[in-house]
Order: C-alpha cells, then sequence, then structure tokens
C-alpha cells in the first residue's frame, strides 16, 4: 500500500462548530489493476465531530467502503493513496504499520459486514476480546476476562459468562455482530468504523444490532462513521449523510436536510428508488401503488472516465456543460456537485419530477372480484420435517429438524402473495416443497386446482411449465459458459419446442425483459446484476408460466436497480396476467408488490391477509415486531417511531414446539398474567379472522407489549 499525506485541497465536506476529531482532505485512492491505474476514490473530504455519526450511501463501487478502510490503512499493498487522514491532529497516511497497530483497536476501531470472517474461528470470542484488550492496556488475564464477560454482557449477548467460552461458528450472525461491536468499543476508540454491519441480518436482528451500536457509542461517546446502502437505516441513525458516487461525495449536509431538500439528480433517484413500508395504495387498491424511481444505466468504469461529472450518462438533466466540465462540492451546510442545483433547488423538483416513471397497465384480474378468480396454488397445513443423525461411520437417527410444520398459502389469478419471515422459518424449505411437485409429508399442495400429490409422471412434466422459479442470486443460476440465448432456450429444449419456434422467442423475451436482443450471444458476465437478473426472468417467462415463484430476486441488488426489476416484475404481471410467490425478508419491498402477505415463523403461518390490512393493522406480535424493526428513510418520521424489540434468536427447529412457538421471544407473553401464559404455553394458536381477509394465529392479539421491549 503506498500512502502520500498532502496539504488540505479540498475543503471539509460539512463544517461544525468546534476541531474536528477526524479530518479527511483530498483523499485519493487508486489500485494497479491488470489494464492500469484504476481510480477508486476521487477528492474525498469531511470532517467528524466527537459523538457524531456520519452516514456514508451510494451504490456498489462508489468507494464507500475503500475510503472507510483507507482511513484506518487496511487497504492491500497494491493500493496507491494520497491526501491526508488526521486523528486529532496526528496525520495517519504515511504512518508506519507500528504507529497505525497502535490506533487500529485503540483509538479507533472497526465493525466488518461479516463478523464470521472478521473473527478467528480458532479462537473462543472471550479470547478474541482479551487480546484486543491487553494489546492496547496494562491488564491480567483475569481482569481482561472479567473485562470481556461486561462487554458481551453490555451488547446483549445472553448467559456472556458461558458464551465467552464460545467459538464463533457458535453464534448466530446476529450474535456474532453484537461480539464484534464488543470487541470494537473494549478500548472506549474515539472513532469506530461501522462497515455495512447490518447487511446480512434479518430486520429485527438489524433492529438489536443498531440499539447495539447506539448504546456503545452512548457509552463510549465516539464518533461514528456508518456505511450502507439502507437509506433508512442511515436516516434514523446519522447526524450528517456523504452520497457518493463514483468515487466523489456528489451531495452532503445534515440527514433531515438531505433527505427533505436533495439538491443532486443523483440523490433525488435514490430517494425515489427506495419502496417504504409506510406507503399504502393511494386509493385502495394495489394497481395504484406508483412505480418507484428507476436510475438508468449503470455506473461507469473510472479508468474510461475522460472528464466532466460521472454521473453525466444516467442523468436526465443532462446538458453539455456536464459532459465536459467536473462540477465541484460547493454550499455551506449543504453541498452539492451538480451544475444544475439551482433549477432543482427553484423549482422544488423532486424525484419524480426529474426521472420518467414507466407506464404500467391496470391489471385485467383487478376487475374480478377475488373470490371469483381462478386458484393458481393453495397450500393446506403442509408439514416437512428432516431426519437428524450423529456418527460418521455408522449413523444414527437422534431426532427431526420440524421445517414446515402447518403453512397455508393461497395465490389466484394475477396475485402477488409475499412470504416472509426470519432466517430459519421455513420460507425455503417451503419453495423446495412447492416447486417438488410430490405428494408431501403432510398437507396438500395444489397448482391450477391439480393436487401434485395425486398425479402421474407424465401429468406432472406437462404441469411443471406453469410454475417457474427466479433465483435469488442471478449470477450463480447463470451458467458462465453459455451465451444468454442458450440460457433463455433451456426450458425450451427440455420441452421439445421447435428449433425454429426457440429462435423466434429469445428475442421477443430480451426485449421484453428490458434488454437489447442484439446482446443475445454475450455471456453472463458482461452483464450488470440487474441485467442479469433480467436475463432470469426471461428464461422464467420462456415457458409462458401461469406462476412465477421469485425467491429474493432484488436482494442483492443495488436500490437503484431494484427498482427497475420490481418495475418490470409489475408490468409483466400486469401485461401476461401473471401470478407471483414472492419471498423476500425485506418488508418495504412487499408492501410494494404484495397484494397479500403470508408471515411465517418457525415453520407456521402466524398472519396473513391482504397486505394493506396485515402492514397497517397487524394482529400478531410477531407481525408487529417485525414491522416496527423496518426503517423508513424519512429521519423525522424514524426518530418518532417506536420499535419492539425482540430477544434472542428463534428457538432450534430440532425441538417439537408446544403452544405457541413465539412465546420465547414474545413482548405480548412477558406482561400477561400466569393464567394466559399457561395457555400459549400449553395451547396452539389457532388461525382467526379478524376482518374479511385477514387472519391472525394469536391468542391475545389486543395484549400490548412489555413495556421494557418498546424502545424510541
Amino acid at each position: 500500500m503506498t500512502t502520500t499525506a498532502s496539504p488540505s485541497t479540498a475543503a471539509a465536506a460539512t463544517p461544525t462548530k468546534g476541531e474536528p476529531l477526524l479530518q479527511v482532505r483530498d483523499l485519493n485512492v487508486r489500485f494497479q489493476g491488470p489494464q492500469g491505474i484504476v481510480p477508486a476514490v476521487r477528492g474525498v473530504g469531511f470532517d467528524l465531530h466527537r459523538g457524531e455519526v456520519l452516514g456514508i450511501v451510494g451504490e456498489s463501487g462508489s468507494g464507500k467502503s475503500v475510503t472507510s478502510l483507507a482511513s484506518m490503512g487496511l487497504l492491500p499493498d497494491t493500493a496507491i493513496i494520497t491526501g491526508s487522514v488526521k486523528l486529532d491532529g496526528r496525520e495517519l497516511l504515511g504512518a508506519s504499520d507500528r504507529d497505525l497497530s497502535d490506533i487500529r483497536g485503540n483509538k479507533v476501531a472497526m465493525v466488518f459486514q461479516d463478523p464470521l470472517s472478521a473473527f478467528t474461528p480458532v479462537y473462543r470470542i472471550g479470547e478474541q476480546i482479551v487480546e484486543a484488550l491487553r494489546t492496547h492496556n496494562d491488564l491480567s488475564k483475569e481482569k481482561a476476562a472479567a473485562r470481556a464477560v461486561e462487554l458481551l454482557d453490555l451488547v446483549g449477548i445472553p448467559n456472556p459468562k458461558a458464551r465467552a467460552q464460545s467459538f464463533p461458528h457458535e453464534f448466530s450472525g446476529g450474535m456474532r455482530q453484537r461480539a464484534m461491536i464488543a470487541m470494537a468499543i473494549a478500548n472506549d476508540p474515539a472513532v469506530i468504523l461501522a462497515d455495512e454491519p447490518t447487511t446480512a441480518l434479518d430486520v429485527t436482528i438489524q433492529a438489536q444490532v443498531l440499539e447495539v451500536l447506539k448504546t456503545a457509542q452512548r457509552e463510549t461517546g465516539a464518533a461514528m462513521i456508518l456505511v450502507s446502502h439502507d437509506l433508512g437505516v442511515i436516516a434514523g441513525t446519522a447526524d450528517r449523510i456523504a452520497v457518493m458516487y463514483a468515487g466523489r461525495i456528489v451531495e452532503t449536509g445534515t440527514v433531515d436536510e438531505v433527505f427533505e431538500r436533495p439538491r443532486m439528480p443523483y440523490t433525488l433517484g435514490l430517494i425515489g428508488a427506495v419502496p417504504r413500508i409506510d406507503e399504502a395504495a393511494e386509493d385502495g387498491g394495489q394497481a395504484s401503488r406508483r412505480p418507484l424511481v428507476p436510475i438508468p444505466g449503470s455506473p461507469p468504469a473510472l479508468q474510461d472516465h475522460k472528464g466532466g461529472c460521472a454521473f453525466a450518462g444516467r442523468c436526465p438533466m443532462v446538458q453539455d456543460l456536464c459532459r465536459t466540465e467536473d462540477p465541484v462540492l460547493t454550499g455551506n451546510d449543504h453541498r452539492v456537485a451538480c451544475h444544475r442545483t439551482d433549477e432543482i433547488v427553484s423549482q422544488n423538483l423532486g424525484p419524480t419530477d426529474v426521472y420518467p416513471l414507466p407506464e404500467i397497465p391496470p391489471l385485467a384480474a383487478a376487475a374480478v372480484p377475488r373470490d371469483e378468480r381462478r386458484s393458481v396454488l393453495r397450500v393446506t397445513d403442509l408439514v416437512k420435517t428432516f431426519p437428524q443423525f450423529k456418527g460418521t461411520a455408522f449413523k444414527r437417527r437422534v431426532g427431526s429438524v420440524y421445517a414446515v410444520d402447518g403453512v397455508d398459502l393461497d395465490i389466484r389469478q394475477g396475485e402477488t402473495l409475499g412470504l416472509v419471515g426470519e432466517s430459519g422459518s421455513g420460507k425455503s424449505t417451503t419453495l423446495f416443497e412447492i416447486l417438488n411437485m410430490a405428494k408431501p409429508e403432510s398437507g396438500s399442495i395444489e397448482l391450477l386446482g391439480q393436487d401434485t400429490g395425486s398425479l402421474g409422471r407424465a401429468e406432472l412434466h406437462k404441469l411443471r411449465s406453469a410454475m417457474q422459479i427466479v433465483f435469488q442470486d442471478p449470477m450463480a443460476s447463470l451458467d458462465p459458459r453459455m451465451p444468454i440465448a442458450d440460457v433463455i432456450a433451456e426450458p425450451m429444449r427440455a420441452l421439445k419446442m421447435e428449433k425454429e419456434k426457440i429462435a423466434e422467442v429469445v428475442p421477443d423475451l430480451l426485449a421484453k425483459v428490458g434488454l437489447n436482443p442484439e446482446y443475445a450471444q454475450r455471456f453472463p458476465h458482461q452483464f450488470s446484476g440487474g441485467q442479469r437478473q433480467r436475463i432470469g426472468i426471461a428464461r422464467a417467462l420462456s415457458v409462458n408460466p401461469q406462476l412465477l415463484v421469485l425467491d429474493e430476486p432484488v436482494s442483492a441488488l443495488d436500490v437503484s436497480i431494484q427498482a427497475g426489476v420490481l418495475n418490470l416484475l409489475q408490468q409483466l404481471k400486469a401485461e401476461l396476467g401473471l401470478s407471483y410467490l414472492f419471498v423476500s425478508h425485506d418488508l418495504s419491498v412487499i408492501r410494494h408488490i404484495a397484494d397479500r402477505v403470508s408471515v411465517m415463523y418457525l415453520g407456521r403461518t402466524v398472519e396473513s391477509g391482504d397486505v394493506d390490512t396485515v402492514f397497517d393493522n397487524p394482529q400478531h406480535p410477531y407481525t408487529k415486531a417485525l414491522l416496527s424493526a423496518v426503517p423508513v428513510p424519512d429521519p423525522k418520521r424514524e426518530r418518532a417511531r417506536q420499535r419492539i424489540l425482540l430477544p434472542g434468536d428463534p428457538p432450534s427447529p430440532t425441538d417439537k414446539q408446544t403452544g405457541c412457538r413465539f412465546r420465547g421471544r414474545c413482548p405480548v407473553f412477558l406482561a400477561l398474567g400466569a393464567k394466559e401464559q399457561e395457555r400459549c404455553t400449553t395451547e396452539t394458536p389457532a388461525m382467526t379472522s379478524h376482518a374479511a381477509d385477514h387472519r391472525a394465529a394469536c391468542h391475545f392479539p389486543e395484549a400490548k407489549p412489555a413495556a421494557e421491549t418498546v424502545v424510541g
């Protein structure tokens, strides 16, 4: 890693009173690639004050993580770094490894995105925290071990003394992230750098981790840089925000000012592309829910950038000046790098004023009452268990994994059903059972009115084309050795379709999903993530299915790309009369795209119904907790919301549960009397109707949660 400290050539992003704790000036990071020097960060500058939270947002490749890693000297030797990074007046760029080692984990701490890879797998959690303590402090092993237990208790690890003896793989994802935070704050750092600390977590665990970060910052008084792609997380956590694009800060200011009055087309696009859980259909119908703002194109390859505004190729407001002159970050507390900022401010332009929205035709099936529509998929009381074995040479069954234990789904023609729940709730197993189209262990699965468990092989083969799947990871689901024309043609060949017909259909499918038919002979690696997902959708549509199973189809995409894919799915649904089973952990996406929702917990359906009815008036405590944990990209509204924090993780599916499966984490259960708690312990709640299309499985839906579980 080559680093060079230089005098400041760029003013701080948002100057505030008092001496800044961390000063970054004209930070530039370049990497030596096979085709030459590739810039990653270009002239970034900002100030971070004591106790302040700076949120950094932007698409993948914008330079967010590189900026934070460069500040700690954690980039590889191929990185060429220039500029200045000062901590309390002490220059960090160009410092020796010895000096940086004294600062890392002491004055500046890091919370990484993937805690499993950040921890050493062969050492116990407590040992690793002890090492962090003793590296920077003159402590005995006994005192350091006691302090490690105190830190684990502070971040909410249950039974911290015993869990300190656990290895990283024995912790859940949320517990590992909490342990990482405990290690980060062990030496009362002045600055905490949190790089996407909640990206891979369920929304309930995300809420716990964000609360722990707030506690950690409060206990240490540290300033924090929070890198995230989630605008809702930034809105509820940050004091100031820096929006990055193509290695530069393009807009920065207080979080309230930037969210309420964005002044750069890229920021406007990001905010408009986010589906919101607090926005229902305007007139009560799903078809009236507006399309999301799609930012066209992809970020540029910076090694090919010849000057001008890097966003010019994607900007609807581009003019000739934008292509030749790179705008400078200007302003006072709210600073913007855009030639047309004055026009945006004077005309008070919003996302939909700048970006043209696609027209989504009305859904023909919506005119028909739901009860009169054809049933596409019906799942009744589905059960699936897996044997649990012990031993190597001689295996013996020692128990069962109760993956699915009572799931009900109902999808009608032209309808989208959202399936939600935490990791381990049984969503994926439910999908596998539906896609397998075999007789289930218990219960029934009906596709287009036919019980799949009673059909022969020939009948199943004929019916299989009616249901297709779009996978979560578009790159892993496409054969890298095949051009996309062959990828799309695979399902048609499996059905013995004629070659001439296939040759006609492939270009039409590419055009239908918004891709140029001339790209048919390109390979998957030549496309962006959003384009690859569109290819996956085209492949699924090739055999004219009536039901698409969408397994987290946008979770791996940037919010700007996600918006375009969600709009496409809405258009295809209206044009082709499709039905969707849409699985997602993002309840904001479900609110935007689904007509109905089914909530799963530990293998069972606990609430279902019309999506607006369920989200506006949830009856099950689990649904209430899920909804309260979803961040809203509106700082004022986010700060005013209350969250219900669920303790711990779901119980093991290897234990056969009696009574209500949720009671061990239920905030309502904690507030009940002994008699009511006994009922929850012994009696499994049945699905009860609360409205025309709203059912929930809870004995006490009107009861209030325990006060200690509500924060905010």
